[in-house]
C-alpha cells in the first residue's frame, strides 16, 4: 500500500502536466482542488488551529513549499538527480505526517464516530422549549462550583454535549439523577467513594459520578497541575465535552475545553461561559478568549 502512496504521489511531482500545460487544466479539475482545499481548512480550523501542533504545521507547510519549488527549478535546469531525491524526499516527508500528526488524526476519527455527527454539524437547531430547564442546571452547578471554590474542595464535572455511555460503562457508578447543587456537593464531599473521580452531565441529568478520565499526554504542561486538571485537559482533547474542574488547593475554578484550560477569576464570567456550553452557543473549537491563559500552562 505504501508502495502505491508513493508511486502516485512521486508520479503528481514528476510528472508537469499542469505546470507545462496550463491549458489542461479543466473545470472539473478546479473543482477537486477547492473541495481538497476546504477539506484541508476544515482539518486546520477544527483539529490544529490554537493547538501546540499549529506552529509545526506552518513550519511543515513553508518546508513542502520551498522543497517543491527548489525540485521544480532543478528538474528545469536539467539536474535530474538532484531533482528526483528532491522530489523522494518531499514524498516521504508527506507520508510521514500520519505519524507526526497522529494525535490529531485521531481526534478527527473520534470527531466523526460520535453519535449524531451529521445532524450535530450540519444539521443543529436551537430549542428554546427547555429554556427554563437550561437556566436552572446552569444556577444548580454555578452554585455548587461557586461553594466548591469557597471552601476549597476539590470537583471535576463533565459537561457532554452528545450522551458517549463509553466515557463512565466501565467505570463510574451510573446516578441518572436530577441535577442540583446539593447532590453535586454531597457527590465531591472529601473520603466519601465518589469524590476523587468525575462526574458526568449531559442536559439536565447527573449521569454518573466517580469516573475515571483519560490524562492528557501533553509534555509540556506545567507541573503545577494535578490529576484533576491533567484529566479535564485529556478528556476535553478526545471528546466535544466541557470539563469544569476545581482546585483541592488554591480553590481556582478552570474550564478545559478542546484541549486548553481557562482559570476563572469572576464566577460571574464563569457563569456567562457555562451558559454558552449549555445553550450549545460556543463554537467547536474555542474562542480566542480561552487563549489567553494557554501560556499559564506551559512551562517557561
Amino acid at each position: 500500500m505504501l508502495d502505491t502512496i508513493f508511486n502516485i504521489y512521486r508520479n503528481f511531482f514528476s510528472s508537469g502536466e499542469l505546470v507545462n500545460n496550463p491549458a489542461t487544466f479543466t473545470f472539473k479539475d478546479f473543482i477537486q482542488v477547492l473541495v481538497i482545499i476546504l477539506i484541508v481548512i476544515y482539518f486546520y480550523m477544527r483539529f490544529i488551529k490554537n493547538t501546540q501542533a499549529e506552529k509545526l504545521v506552518r513550519g511543515i507547510l513553508f518546508f513542502i513549499t520551498i522543497a517543491w519549488i527548489f525540485s521544480a527549478v532543478l528538474i528545469a535546469l536539467e539536474f535530474q538527480i538532484l531533482g528526483q531525491i528532491a522530489q523522494y524526499l518531499l514524498t516521504g516527508i508527506l507520508l510521514s505526517l500520519v505519524i507526526v500528526f497522529q494525535p490529531e488524526l485521531r481526534k478527527l476519527l473520534v470527531h466523526l464516530g460520535q453519535t449524531k455527527f451529521v445532524a450535530k454539524n450540519f444539521f443543529a437547531f436551537k430549542n428554546n422549549n427547555n429554556k427554563e430547564q437550561k437556566t436552572n442546571v446552569i444556577k444548580e452547578i454555578t452554585e455548587a462550583v461557586k461553594y466548591c471554590s469557597r471552601v476549597k474542595r476539590g470537583a471535576l464535572i463533565v459537561i457532554q454535549k452528545t450522551e458517549d455511555k463509553s466515557l463512565y460503562n466501565e467505570v463510574g457508578t451510573t446516578i441518572n439523577a436530577d441535577i442540583s447543587a446539593e447532590l453535586i456537593l454531597t457527590i465531591f464531599f472529601p473520603n466519601t467513594p465518589l469524590h476523587d473521580g468525575a462526574m458526568v452531565i449531559h442536559d439536565d441529568k447527573i449521569l454518573a459520578a466517580g469516573v475515571l478520565l483519560p490524562l492528557t499526554e501533553d509534555p509540556k504542561l506545567s507541573w503545577r497541575y494535578g490529576t484533576r486538571h491533567r484529566a479535564a485537559i485529556g478528556a476535553s482533547e478526545i471528546s466535544d465535552s466541557a470539563c469544569i474542574v476545581v482546585s483541592e488547593e488554591t480553590g481556582d475554578i478552570s474550564i478545559a475545553i478542546d484541549g486548553i484550560l481557562r482559570k476563572y477569576d469572576d464566577i460571574t464570567r464563569f457563569k456567562e461561559d457555562l451558559e454558552k456550553i449549555i445553550s450549545n452557543e460556543i463554537s467547536e473549537k474555542i474562542d480566542n478568549a480561552f487563549m489567553t491563559n494557554l501560556l499559564k500552562l506551559r512551562k517557561k
